[in-house]
């Protein structure tokens, strides 16, 4: 496969057969013009009101998928039911001051902003993405993260090649990803790239919480991916992506003066079960929610 299943989105959400037969065969699916650009504007525009409320003397923590900086970090661990900011790993001068501004030196906001905040619980539980969750199998959907991911200017930072299922991992396995792009996401800029029919080869690693809390990775299967496989998948704002959760995706750095905002909804089937050493937990106080009827 030379290039990853592109189509307009169609009326409602409701995927074609040719759409599902596409996404079962390369494991993501590209729908161009799933968000009005206007919405993707808005959710910008608010995500700046809460970095603008955001102090970054009082708490800076970093994510990195290279180095895991967020393992063994508190704020990071317990973010499950929370709305927490974190820094990409170069934000910071050897004085510790930002190079950049606030905007431009994060890395992601999560993990529940779905949950917790009206405006993204809004852009997350539309007719259209129940009915687009309907139709590639979901009988009991539930949102158990949201991610808002920024892919700064100049330090927006690189991801390896991973599957989502390993960190979000039901029994049977039930995890999808919903990617908006907020931003054209480009090559320049740090799109992301996708291996498909990878989905096929089966979960290669588990994150899980060892008996004494501490957050740990475990291999299962050690064959590599194979070489030069991976697939841009650029993006115009507005965009959906939708990915299984063994697919397996990375990006690459943004070295442009370009950002590239995206955010990200995993969903996972209630009928599974989710096990209690997975690293993302929620308060009973905050139950997992699906899509309105």
């Amino acid at each position: 496969m030379s290039k990853l299943p592109t189509y307009t989105t169609p009326e409602g959400g409701q995927l074609t057969e040719a759409m599902l037969a596409d996404y079962e065969e390369a494991g993501v699916l590209i729908l161009q013009g799933f968000v009005a650009t206007e919405q993707c504007q808005r959710l910008r525009e608010h995500t700046l009101e809460l970095i603008d409320a955001f102090d970054p003397a009082e708490v800076r923590h970093v994510f990195s998928a290279m180095e895991q900086t967020q393992l063994d970090d508190r704020y990071f661990e317990e973010s499950g039911d929370k709305i927490r900011f974190f820094f990409e790993s170069d934000a910071f001068d050897e004085a510790g001051n930002l190079r950049q501004d606030k905007e431009h030196s994060l890395n992601k906001m999560g993990h529940a902003m779905h949950d917790l905040d009206p405006v993204f619980d809004a852009f997350s539980r539309t007719p259209e993405l129940r009915e687009a969750a309907r139709c590639i199998g979901f009988a009991d959907p539930a949102i158990i993260q949201s991610m808002y991911i920024f892919k700064p200017p100049r330090i927006g930072g690189e991801v390896y090649c991973h599957q989502d299922s390993t960190f979000i991992y039901t029994e049977p396995e039930s995890c999808v990803g919903f990617w908006f792009a907020l931003e054209d996401a480009t090559v320049e800029n740090g799109c992301m790239h996708f291996i498909p029919g990878g989905h096929r080869m089966g979960l290669k690693e588990r994150h899980y919480r060892g008996p004494d809390g501490k957050l740990l990775f475990e291999t299962l299967d050690e064959t590599p991916w194979p070489e030069g496989a991976e697939i841009a998948a650029e993006a115009p704002a507005g965009t959906l992506v939708i990915f299984d959760g063994r697919a397996p995706h990375l990006s690459g750095p943004n070295l442009s003066d370009k950002s590239r905002h995206a955010y990200t909804l995993h969903l996972i089937d209630q009928a599974s079960h989710y096990p209690a050493e997975n690293w993302l937990q929620r308060s009973p106080d905050l139950p997992l929610r699906g899509f309105p009827a």
